[in-house]
């Protein structure tokens, strides 16, 4: 049987060593080897002997799950083989942390991670429900991280000289150590004239980067199983 489907690029390889890897730009290959988080719904594939566990309450007592619903339901994974994830075609990416690094990043834009990995569901400093309960999580330790983004994203300096200002829908995470809160850039008289669109953003100040996806769409929530 020949087909282009059939290219090397588009072939499966077995891992070399255990850890997360990208198979290619639209998906994730994780070489189990004992556990591992990932996002609820997002396994595509896998093979070898895997076990999944749904994830609901807590993960290693560091996982809060937002009352409002905006939590990141997460599941283990278990045993010795490869398994495959993706959400709905978005780009992925891999970050690696060490010891000292933060990351907060929105909950719609975690893929999945390693378990030595550290990680905390917060509400933004200064957003608040009036700013639409942004939340997120909160990635610190040694290990490596998936992170999903629809379109190319946009990473944009910050500095104490010149903070940064992102729409709450755009936003996919920001370093640790940066300072937020809400900015209103429409007055109360725009606001009865029907708005701009752009009533408040996240202001961020500090020393570090924030990163932003090309689109202010609201993306579905994730898939409960």
């Amino acid at each position: 049987m020949k087909s282009d489907i059939f290219a090397s690029e588009n072939m499966a390889q077995h891992a070399t060593a255990p850890g997360m890897t990208l198979q290619n730009a639209k998906s994730v290959k994780y070489a189990v080897n004992g556990e591992m988080y990932a996002r609820q719904g997002s396994m595509i594939a896998f093979r070898g002997n895997l076990q999944f566990e749904r994830k609901g309450q807590g993960v290693g007592g560091m996982f809060k799950r937002a009352v409002t619903g905006e939590g990141l339901p997460l599941m283990v994974v278990r045993g010795q083989g490869e398994a495959w994830f993706a959400q709905e075609a978005a780009n992925c990416f891999i970050v690696d942390l060490e010891q000292g690094d933060g990351l907060s990043v929105n909950g719609r834009n975690v893929l999945c991670f390693d378990a030595t990995l550290s990680y905390e569901i917060t509400m933004t400093k200064g957003v608040g429900i009036v700013g639409g309960g942004l939340f997120s999580s909160t990635f610190s330790g040694h290990g490596r991280l998936g992170v999903i983004c629809e379109g190319t994203p946009i990473v944009i300096p910050v500095s104490p000289q010149l903070p940064v200002f992102v729409d709450t829908d755009a936003v996919v995470g920001w370093s640790g150590g940066l300072h937020t809160s809400l900015n209103r850039s429409q007055s109360f008289g725009s606001m009865i004239r029907g708005g701009s669109g752009e009533a408040v953003q996240l202001r961020l100040d500090g020393e570090g980067f924030v990163i932003v996806r090309p689109s202010e769409a609201t993306q579905t929530k994730p898939t409960q199983n």
